[in-house]
């Protein structure tokens, strides 16, 4: 359907340019109005103008029944109306056929965390002092220190951290940019790597490369791969939970509130844009729990 591409390049395309969305999120969408568009060949639909109520009622019950979660379900009801939207602005249609389209309400789930003293076993897991050593060291450090998100760790470049003040430049969601100060031993973890183990790996690529973290050829390490480190750096050290790398920025968070940070501070420090997305973090952990009724009850 050559008219449904057509439609589906301008918005991606106001996605890019006017909206600033992040790549994540622009590949979300894509994936998402190409999903409705499938269902709608099988419905006979030949366009998202010929789109009823009825139709979207339709789509909803077939994602429920193949039991979707209910944050997947809200990311792609959010798409299609951000896409019929725009294509109203623009006079392709007179109607969002997703406007009165609720929402699911959002599981309430805490998230998943390393205790303070997890968190000091997984960094003395590590032993050897192997330019991979050091790199990986230096990753899992600098994404305690600023809970930054594996898809920020990925983009930095080495003109981003700032050893005289202590500080890192993040690329954030929407290519927002928020500085984020770095604790001694992220600093210490990261000197030592790009003196010694990332001037070991660059000398493996005829090209200089910019970029902060390099891969065992000298060439910029992914995203995709960062993730698969931190997950092996996890499972060597002994984590038998179910974690993943975002959890250590969980832990960033947790750890800064149960030791009495603000909440806004926290909310500026991970780059949240809505105070909201930050408070499921106010969950108290045991020994919060524990110290706070100790020193807090007259019969304790």
């Amino acid at each position: 359907m050559l008219e449904e591409q057509t439609w589906l390049k301008c918005f991606i395309f106001y996605l890019q340019v006017e909206k600033n969305s992040s790549i994540h999120t622009i590949n979300n969408y894509e994936h998402d109005i190409i999903d409705f568009e499938a269902f709608l060949k099988i419905q006979h639909i030949h366009s998202f103008s010929e789109v009823s109520r009825s139709d979207v009622r339709k789509y909803l019950a077939l994602l429920f029944e193949k039991r979707y979660a209910r944050r997947t379900v809200s990311r792609k009801i959010s798409a299609l109306r951000s896409f019929y939207s725009f294509h109203m602005r623009e006079g392709s249609i007179t109607e969002n056929v997703f406007s009165s389209v609720y929402l699911p309400k959002k599981e309430e789930r805490l998230p998943t965390f390393l205790y303070e003293k997890e968190m000091i076993e997984l960094f003395e897991a590590f032993s050897g002092d192997t330019p991979i050593d050091q790199r990986d060291r230096a990753i899992l450090e600098l994404l305690y220190a600023t809970g930054m998100r594996v898809s920020e760790c990925s983009q930095l470049s080495l003109d981003d951290v700032d050893f005289s003040i202590g500080t890192v430049l993040i690329f954030g969601k929407g290519r927002k940019e928020r500085y984020s100060p770095i604790g001694s031993f992220a600093l210490e973890a990261l000197k030592h790597y790009i003196e010694n183990g990332r001037n070991a790996l660059q000398k493996k690529s005829t090209e200089k490369k910019t970029a902060l973290f390099l891969n065992f050829r000298g060439g910029c390490l992914s995203e995709r791969s960062i993730r698969t480190i931190v997950q092996k750096r996890m499972e060597k050290a002994g984590r038998q939970k179910h974690l993943r790398p975002h959890d250590i920025r969980h832990s960033f968070a947790t750890h800064l509130l149960n030791n009495g940070a603000d909440l806004r501070v926290v909310q500026e420090l991970l780059g949240h844009e809505h105070l909201s997305s930050t408070q499921i973090y106010t969950h108290v952990t045991k020994e919060r729990l524990r110290d706070v009724y100790k020193h807090s009850h007259p019969r304790a």
